[in-house]
């Protein structure tokens, strides 16, 4: 089974600083920023991006809301985006324009697509429960009925992570944890 790391350290995100190969971290996630390289090639907003590719960039970011920094405009009295660093991928104009695609969604910050995943597979998991259980094997595992690819992770099994939708509601994402059943097989495993 593959060796995946819970955590990424600062000189792990750091070796990926190039646009050909490009991540960054913020908010205690680290992002594979290069497909969105390859999307937007030569483009400068890809700049203060590419600056910072293999950094941190949670400065950027408000904790809370989880989204860009934002500021009152003191000419306009609007809400704008703070970017310091110049306006980068998916980041709307300061005003108006007729070459501005607004519906793009999500943006790059909160697609999880991006995200490096250090996600375990449910036979890894069932590996380190094995010496709990020495008869662990003999469940089959399942959620709403159907069975579980123990080759997969929760996500590729589509075993939801609701979290997000869970903070939006202000509700205890520990209260509500997907339910995973293990149904007992009558063969019992040798160990």
């Amino acid at each position: 089974m593959p060796n995946r790391p819970r955590f990424f350290t600062p000189a792990q995100v750091a070796a990926h600083n190039t646009a050909a190969d490009l991540w960054v971290s913020f908010l205690g996630k680290v992002c594979d920023l290069t497909p969105l390289m390859k999307q937007h090639e030569g483009d400068v907003l890809l700049l203060p991006i590419m600056e910072f590719a293999g950094k941190d960039i949670s400065s950027w970011f408000d904790p809370e809301t989880r989204d860009v920094l934002t500021f009152v405009h003191p000419l306009t009295d609007c809400v704008s985006y703070y970017t310091p660093r110049g306006r980068f991928v998916h980041i709307p104009p300061a005003g108006p324009r007729s070459d501005w695609a607004s519906d793009i969604e999500p943006a790059w910050w909160k697609d999880r697509r991006y995200e490096v995943c250090s996600e375990e597979t449910l036979a890894e998991i069932l590996e380190r429960y094995l010496p709990y259980n020495s008869h662990a094997c003999s469940y089959t595992w399942k959620h709403n009925g159907a069975s579980l690819d123990m080759s997969k992770t929760l996500s590729q099994n589509d075993v939801p992570d609701d979290d997000v939708k869970l903070q939006k509601l202000r509700l205890d994402c520990d209260l509500f944890t997907p339910a995973i059943l293990l149904h007992f097989n009558d063969d019992l495993t040798e160990g």
